[in-house]
């Protein structure tokens, strides 16, 4: 998964086996928390959808890394140095998945991967090579090819947010809590996407 700064990237995965990764509403918040801490530093969040058994993220990365302070850390204290590493975006999309698998088989007295091995990030508005997998639903999606990076960014939003309406969770996409479709019809103040940077990129 190799993402560069400036694009626009649907980024999902699921559960391993197709098997749940969401038990309870606490679940779902908590890897909302989750996505705040380890993505929102690195990028703006433009849409997003937590299902039953997967997740889809749209995001403009703003930076591939940044400075981690170690400060206050057994190994700075014992040395009175104040230091700093680098952690890359993608590094912290893995502790992302690895703490909340952690808290989800401690809380269900499991062991074992939760979601598959490879996390999927697409670029939709890359000017080359862009082959988002979201296109091909039955013919639903169409795509004007001769101006993809403005045709692709709308897709992919309309697109994760008719997610629980295509897995029959919901007759429409404002029933559905865990998602930023309620954020853009303005019946929740949800503080995770940024409304004004997707503004330039997709119609809602």
């Amino acid at each position: 998964m190799q993402l560069e700064k400036g694009y626009i990237y649907h980024i999902f995965n699921q559960g391993n086996n197709h098997r749940a990764i969401f038990f309870n509403r606490d679940n779902y918040l908590f890897f909302l928390k989750k996505i705040k801490t380890y993505i929102s530093p690195y990028a703006d969040i433009l849409a997003w959808c937590l299902m039953p058994n997967h997740f889809h993220l749209m995001v403009l990365v703003n930076e591939v890394e940044l400075p981690i302070n170690t400060e206050g850390s057994a190994s700075s204290e014992a040395f009175g140095i104040h230091s700093s590493k680098i952690r890359t975006l993608n590094f912290s999309i893995g502790i992302l998945l690895r703490s909340y698998t952690n808290a989800i088989n401690k809380q269900n007295n499991s062991s074992g991967a939760l979601f598959r091995r490879k996390t999927k990030a697409e670029c939709i508005n890359c000017h080359k090579g862009i082959t988002p997998s979201f296109m091909a639903q039955n013919g639903v999606t169409k795509i004007n090819s001769t101006i993809p990076e403005k045709q692709y960014p709308q897709t992919c939003f309309n697109y994760i947010h008719q997610n629980p309406v295509k897995a029959k969770l919901v007759t429409n996409t404002i029933d559905w809590e865990f998602s930023s479709a309620i954020d853009y019809a303005s019946l929740r103040n949800g503080k995770l996407v940024n409304k004004e940077v997707a503004s330039k990129y997709i119609d809602f």
